[in-house]
């Protein structure tokens, strides 16, 4: 093994900067060109995700501005795009299409195919992005590589062979990551469908949608206008102040807490990012705080529900968990947090947690948000919007059913994580050489290119 800008690479590898295994190292426009309805893709930074590009949402240009970006920057099938301004710089993706495109505020890499792979080449990039950031200087704007820095970016270079053969390796766990992607977006459309229909009444399950006793026994069950719209006539339409106490919440910032104390800690940036509609206390994980530093919160109880006040953007305005599976533990509810508990055991266990999904509840939260950049909802609004109300029997079977499908998406969420990680751990071993692949008989015309999409 040999030693190369400190990291130890086989004997048989060289270290090379990008402009010497590159045919072009260029970038698209510094204008910004007026985009049009039709016309050829166009592409900024925003476009460009960690190993994937965004072709669905592109702009699009004229042909004469498109040909005159096109001479200084030609993107072309097995090319490698990267960000060189902005919060994404660094990122690369490999271009996987084969129609003409431009760029703006985006590098184009053009690997010589004598010596480079363009998968190769963009999987090193991904593996080496947080230390080509750690070498640009902090204090500016935002950050920005040069094009003169991005070819002096070092990867190391196996054979063209052995290239094919960690591309191909970690493009079939690319391919896995990506079915999973599909999968579980795919669940969550369906989920999202399925709210709808039920937690609105607009889809009965098979065992409500009919009266089974007195005069109306056998009929199917009708409608009856409310605020909410049109409901089914055996529910009732109560507001938030009606079903719900609201209590002392915790006024402790992100500072206060750690991972160990003897009170857990609900944030509302968790709220907004890490759990949704249901919160299994003996599944997550939750921060902490020392009791001395709280001043006054009431305890969790099983089933209580806890509302953001504070959104950065409409999707989150409202958002609510519900707390279940407390068992013993002590817990309490934050800043920016309403805490609500349901005083007359109105609504069942486990369905609570979906009621800011309603379309027609998410639309009054929206309607009464106030603030600039930052949405919230008062305590006394919130105490007025209305809320459907199933029978007791009604909600616990739409729960479980919710509940099973977020089970299901969360068990995927899960396996996608792991197959992540195990792609992290085949690139340590795989782009610095640490374990090899036999590579003798790949066959460089048929694999080294990409397939197009």
């Amino acid at each position: 093994m040999s030693q190369a800008t400190k990291q130890v690479i086989p004997d048989d590898w060289d270290v090379e900067n990008i402009s010497s295994i590159a045919s072009k190292v260029t970038d698209g426009t510094h204008d910004t060109p007026r985009p049009v309805k039709e016309g050829v893709p166009f592409f900024t930074a925003i476009h460009i995700k960690e190993n994937s590009i965004d072709y669905g949402s592109c702009y699009y240009l004229p042909q004469k501005i498109h040909d005159e970006i096109y001479k200084r920057c030609n993107p072309e099938l097995g090319d490698v795009l990267m960000v060189n301004i902005g919060a994404g710089t660094a990122t690369t993706a490999l271009v996987t299409v084969n129609y003409h495109f431009s760029l703006k505020n985006v590098a184009l890499i053009k690997p010589n195919d004598q010596k480079l792979d363009g998968r190769y080449l963009n999987q090193s990039l991904i593996f080496k992005r947080e230390s080509v950031l750690e070498t640009l200087s902090s204090g500016g704007a935002q950050p920005f590589l040069s094009l003169t820095q991005i070819g002096q970016i070092k990867v190391p270079v196996p054979q063209l062979q052995e290239q094919i053969a960690i591309a191909n390796a970690l493009s079939d766990v690319d391919a896995l990551l990506g079915e999973l992607d599909k999968l579980i977006a795919k669940k969550q459309a369906i989920k999202t469908a399925t709210m709808q229909q039920l937690l609105t009444g607009k889809t009965r399950l098979p065992q409500f949608a009919t009266y089974t006793d007195g005069d109306k026994q056998g009929q199917t069950k009708g409608t009856q206008p409310s605020e909410l719209g049109e409901t089914p006539e055996d529910w009732e339409v109560k507001t938030y102040g009606e079903i719900f106490t609201f209590l002392t919440t915790a006024t402790n910032s992100r500072s206060d807490l750690s991972e160990s104390g003897k009170v857990g800690y609900i944030h509302y940036g968790d709220i907004h990012t890490k759990w949704d509609n249901l919160l299994n206390v003996s599944k997550a994980n939750i921060p902490h705080i020392s009791q001395d530093k709280i001043t006054s919160a009431i305890l969790l109880k099983e089933g209580d529900v806890i509302m953001a006040d504070a959104s950065e953007d409409y999707d989150g305005i409202g958002k609510s968990i519900e707390v279940l599976n407390l068992s013993e533990k002590k817990i309490i509810s934050g800043l920016h947090t309403f805490l609500l508990r349901d005083k007359n055991d109105v609504f069942a266990n486990g369905f609570k947690g979906y009621l800011h999904t309603i379309v027609a509840v998410k639309a009054i939260f929206d309607r009464l948000a106030t603030g600039l950049k930052v949405y919230g909802l008062s305590k006394a609004n919130l105490k007025d919007v209305p809320l459907p109300v199933p029978p007791k029997e009604e909600q616990t079977a739409i729960a479980t059913i919710l509940s099973d499908m977020d089970e299901e998406i969360q068990a995927l969420q899960q396996r996608l994580s792991k197959t992540r990680q195990i792609k992290q751990g085949m690139m340590q071993e795989l782009l610095t050489g640490k374990t090899r692949l036999p590579f003798d008989k790949v066959d460089t015309k048929s694999q080294g290119e990409p397939h197009a999409d």
